[in-house]
């Protein structure tokens, strides 16, 4: 029998368009949902002018401005919401101090130009951070990227296993789960609202990026074994306030977790072992 090939077929491993987009749109929709207040204070404003100034029977007039400067009102807090989410770095950078050797910092940047290149992901620029615990994170920098990841994770992690965090953190770019990620890290909001405004599992999906991408799933999951094994230093920013607002955008969400829950897919035990039987 001829093999017939369907043109319909897409690649499970590979980011699709519409998935990529769905994404995207989901970080839209909540930057519009958190900015209604600001609307609502707009069109509010409207009113009272509109009232002030002229009494009159030309109600459908009246409507009409007042839900063009709540539109307008909406639009422009949604810009603002999106465009201090687009520049997560620069908090990030006002976070830490920098850390690593030199050796280290000449791996880090062989890993990502190889890499950025494989993803199609441009201008990222390299950031060693102090720090004990193990974790990295692709965090958006306007028109750029910047690349965090902990001084104890560049000392210990074996190279396959460095190209595998790499990799999974530019898969979130490509998937467009990074913008919702880096709205999940702004404002103060509950930790279930945060996580849904991130995605829950969604780090499960790019691990399957990720280790198509690189040929070798292994080297990802032998770097998720070790963030399952730490025991995350009190000193480490992984266990701080500010961490949990962030934790979304990391390599690991649950560093400061103690125990691990398989029934979660952005638990690294999880991750890890469904990597192991790929």
């Amino acid at each position: 029998m001829e093999a017939v090939l369907d043109p319909t077929w897409q690649n499970p491993y590979a980011p699709s368009s519409a998935e990529r987009q769905s994404h995207l749109d989901a970080a839209h929709r909540y930057a519009m949902r958190r900015s209604l207040p600001v609307a609502y204070a707009g069109a509010a404003l409207v009113v009272a002018a509109l009232v002030g100034m002229v009494v009159s029977v030309w109600f459908v007039v009246v409507a009409l401005v007042v839900a063009a400067g709540a539109a307008l009102a909406l639009r422009g807090a949604s810009a603002r919401f999106e465009e201090r989410a687009a520049h997560l770095g620069d908090e990030f950078l006002g976070a830490f101090s920098t850390g690593g050797t030199t050796k280290d910092r000449q791996r880090l940047v062989t890993v990502l130009d190889r890499l950025t290149a494989t993803f199609g992901v441009d201008a990222v620029n390299a950031v060693i951070v102090d720090d004990a615990g193990y974790n990295a994170a692709l965090v958006p920098n306007g028109a750029s990227y910047s690349f965090f990841v902990t001084s104890s994770l560049m000392r210990d992690f074996e190279l396959i296993e460095l190209e595998g965090v790499v990799a999974h953190c530019l898969a979130r770019q490509r998937l467009g789960i990074l913008a919702r990620e880096s709205m999940s890290a702004l404002g103060n909001v509950a930790p279930a609202t945060r996580r849904d405004i991130a995605g829950a599992g969604l780090a499960y999906r790019a691990d399957e990026v990720a280790a198509a991408a690189i040929r070798y799933p292994l080297g990802l999951a032998g770097a998720l074994r070790k963030c399952a094994r730490e025991a995350m230093p009190t000193s480490s920013f992984f266990t701080s306030a500010q961490y949990d607002k962030w934790r979304f955008v990391w390599f690991n969400v649950w560093s400061d977790r103690t125990t691990r829950d398989l029934s979660d897919l952005d638990d690294v035990e999880l991750r890890a072992l469904a990597l192991e039987e790929w």
